[in-house]
């Protein structure tokens, strides 16, 4: 029994893979993003930094998913693991009905719903954050770089 005791304990916590952002700004990710991008992906990329106010898009750049596109209306997005969310996530790290990405006149912010495993915006924990382009969302395993052409205007 003595020997059961002093071995060590085989479970672990989860990490999710927080690491330093790239560059010195959020924007450096969409630098790094174009640079390594298909001719088609950036066109799209592009469309939507020169687009109008009305409309955002995520695009998974890390994780499960690498590549997948989400547009967000004037109307928001839910986010979650749930297939009826607009962006959905499919992974036991993402809740149910994780965030949401809501329209102000403002711009962009994104609200965490009271998630498990929470949400991270450029490496800090975050329940909410007025939206830039260029900013990291991560939510359990995915990287989201959220895009804006509202956000390119205004710096």
């Amino acid at each position: 029994m003595a020997e059961a005791e002093s071995k060590p304990e085989l479970t672990s916590t989860l990490h999710l893979g927080l690491r330093s952002v790239v560059g010195n700004s959020p924007a450096d990710l969409i630098a790094d993003y174009l640079a390594t991008s298909t001719e088609e992906e950036r066109q799209v990329l592009q469309s939507a930094l020169s687009a109008d106010s009305n409309s955002a898009m995520v695009l998974v750049h890390r994780g499960p998913g690498k590549g997948a596109r989400f547009l967000i209306t004037a109307e928001g997005a839910s986010i979650g693991r749930s297939p009826s969310n607009a962006i959905f996530l499919d992974d036991v790290t993402v809740s149910r009905k994780h965030a949401s990405i809501a329209k102000s006149a403002t711009g962009y912010t994104f609200i965490d719903l009271g998630s498990l495993n929470g949400s991270y915006i450029n490496n800090v924990p975050t329940t909410e954050h007025q939206l830039s382009v260029g900013d990291e969302i991560q939510i359990g395993k995915f990287h989201l770089l959220f895009i804006s052409a509202t956000s390119t205007k205004n710096k």
